[in-house]
């Protein structure tokens, strides 16, 4: 877990228009068919409606596909597997994102996330990963504000006035919240090992998180006699 230190001169906190401006889009959310966080016992399998997006990014044969609420303790927990599965498998681990209407900060922080994307990628994820790391502390929007600033003070990145002054961020968000209606899904986290030209399944839900692996396996077992996508492109050419 990365200790975030308050830098001396604080950057100014971002103006509560554009926390009320979040807090209204999630709250539209509320019009669109209840989901739910998984709390003990795993939901059933999801039943998919449009498979079309359960598919590796090109050059992949197997990849993750999650679904994620960044204030969702379940998916705390389940963010370490995740990261730990993608580097042992050298594997794309694709994050949507999924706020839960009813989670007063998840939208804020999945726009954060995006504006941080911008820095780079690998510096959006930090801060997925680290939000989920400080998740029980993050009691509020404006405790997410806090979080925030400290987080980009620790990677010397100043914060401007406003996130998203245009609302570009949230309609990324927005557009992975259909993504994910039209898939099927209805609980945070939702997560897929999906594949390639697989013998086998072209994808298979992750319910049980203790078998992760064994599905990654089958999953590269299943593709290992398949041409590799990049390679089959460049034949075609």
């Amino acid at each position: 877990m990365r200790r975030f230190v308050r830098p001396a001169h604080p950057a100014s906190a971002r103006p509560r228009a554009a926390a009320a401006f979040l807090a209204i889009a999630a709250a539209a959310l509320l019009v669109a068919p209840a989901a739910r966080a998984q709390f003990g016992a795993p939901s059933p399998r999801t039943q998919v409606h449009d498979p079309s997006a359960l598919r590796p990014p090109a050059g992949a044969r197997v990849a993750m596909i999650e679904f994620e609420d960044l204030e969702c303790p379940d998916c705390a927990r389940a963010n370490p597997l995740l990261k730990e599965a993608a580097a042992k498998y050298h594997i794309p681990w694709v994050r949507h994102d999924f706020p839960l209407p009813f989670h007063n900060w998840s939208m804020n922080a999945a726009v954060n996330a995006r504006w941080f994307d911008l820095k780079s990628k690998a510096i959006g994820d930090e801060y997925r990963d680290a939000v989920f790391a400080n998740q029980p502390s993050i009691t509020s929007p404006d405790a997410l504000n806090q979080f925030t600033q400290r987080f980009a003070a620790d990677y010397h990145i100043a914060l401007p006035f406003a996130i998203d002054p245009q609302g570009k961020l949230l309609a990324e968000v927005k557009a992975d919240y259909a993504l994910a209606q039209r898939i099927g899904v209805e609980h945070t986290p939702t997560i897929w090992v999906v594949t390639a030209n697989s013998k086998g399944a072209p994808f298979v839900e992750v319910v049980d998180r203790t078998k992760l692996y064994q599905l990654i396996d089958q999953a590269l077992a299943d593709t290992a006699s398949a041409p590799h996508p990049t390679a089959k492109k460049a034949s075609a050419n």
